[in-house]
């Protein structure tokens, strides 16, 4: 099992926001962790590469417990985390970004260099002297992926990779998630958006008010019109 999260409660200060959360990923699975905004899906990722600091409960990745771990340690071990604020950095290039995210190659994990990136992300290769300010958020979103993926990890975490993307940005991102997926990298996926999920997606987890209310396969979640409506619906 690449990742196992166990009872995994967090709090900011005195508001109680993950209640036993349990999920995990396999070897080269895609999982989805879907709920509508507020439902608890970053604090969860967050708090499993250990940026909330009130939690407790049990993280496995790789078959080591990181619970009590900091956040860069669990990074240099192999767990990439790809935030929805796409964090680039806005005066430096799309390649000089791709530097800032450099890891050594490790064993039996995909191994990427810049020009596999831009073969991954070929919008990013017609644009590598661009300064990440003048980029669009698609272009952006697609920069702060492939920085990451710069520093090999086997398993990464992307949290709401399609929101605010044009339709044609979102078919380039559902082909680079599942070619990852055939390189060999584990992915856990927050989304609200269940068309995309189904596109990438082998299981899900549906997450409402900070509690885990369904697991299963997207077959068994597509034979749920019930708690699809109820969890996910606006």
């Amino acid at each position: 099992m690449k990742l196992s999260v166990e009872g995994l409660n967090s709090h900011y200060g005195p508001a109680h926001i993950l209640f036993d959360i349990a999920l995990e990923v396999g070897d080269g699975e895609v999982v989805a962790l879907l709920g509508r905004n507020g439902a608890g899906k970053s604090t969860t990722f967050r708090s499993i590469v250990g940026l909330v600091e009130q939690r407790t409960g049990r993280i496995v990745f790789e078959g080591k417990d990181v619970t009590g771990e900091p956040t860069y340690a669990i990074v240099r071990a192999g767990l990439g985390y790809v935030p929805e604020e796409r964090r680039i950095f806005t005066d430096l290039t799309v390649q000089e970004n791709l530097e800032v995210g450099r890891q050594p190659a490790r064993p039996n994990t995909p191994h990427w260099t810049r020009d596999k990136l831009f073969t991954l992300f070929p919008n990013l290769g017609g644009m590598r002297d661009r300064q990440g300010g003048r980029m669009s958020g698609g272009e952006q979103q697609m920069l702060t992926i492939a920085r990451t993926l710069m520093g090999n990890p086997s398993l990464v975490l992307l949290d709401e990779p399609s929101e605010g993307l044009s339709p044609k940005i979102v078919e380039q991102m559902v082909d680079a998630i599942l070619t990852m997926k055939k390189e060999g990298v584990s992915i856990l996926v927050s989304e609200q958006n269940l068309h995309f999920a189904r596109l990438i997606s082998d299981r899900a987890y549906l997450i409402e008010r900070g509690r885990i209310c369904f697991s299963g396969t997207m077959s068994e979640l597509e034979a749920r019109p019930d708690v699809r409506d109820a969890h996910l619906a606006l």
